[in-house]
């Protein structure tokens, strides 16, 4: 610490007022404890008499705390073809209103192959009736758009 003077914390959070550098490592010292330094930018700097293992301790067990209660999104994907039959088509949405469910985004890709590509007006068709079976389940993100040879639809999970 290069102040000439700072704001001493104790061990049990009561203010010491503003001290020397040196007479706050002998505090510390006196304790057993270490000297932290907790706000460098303020006029005089913050330190606190604490235990530095057991506070990275504490830290830590709360970051992992808090990375345990988030929810990692993951995309999903249902691939078809314009052709795709009645009974594969619902299967295939059962699935992806299963995946929106879970809390997952889903990416539904239609793949067009050589002479279905003049007929894309069927495969946005299918897409559509993809949203109206959805509808309730999840919300379109991203409306239907080639892509090359694809068309891709994104749908996202409705917020509860």
């Amino acid at each position: 610490m290069r102040a000439p003077e700072i704001r001493l914390i104790g061990a049990e959070g009561e203010n010491l007022g503003v001290v020397h550098p040196a007479r706050a490592m002998d505090l510390a010292a006196e304790a057993g404890l270490d000297l932290v330094e907790i706000s460098p930018n303020a006029t005089p700097p913050v330190c606190k008499i604490m235990d530095f293992g057991k506070f990275k301790y504490e830290q830590q067990k709360r970051e992992a705390e808090a990375r345990k209660k988030q929810k990692i999104i993951e995309v999903k994907e249902v691939k078809m073809r314009p052709g795709t039959d009645d009974h594969d088509f619902e299967r295939k949405v059962s699935d992806a209103i299963k995946f929106l469910e879970k809390g997952d985004k889903v990416k539904v890709t239609l793949r067009f192959r050589g002479r279905e590509m003049a007929h894309q007006n069927l495969g946005r068709e299918l897409l559509e009736r993809v949203a109206a079976k959805i509808e309730g389940h999840g919300k379109i993100e991203n409306m239907p758009k080639m892509e090359g040879r694809q068309m891709i639809m994104m749908i996202g999970p409705v917020a509860k």
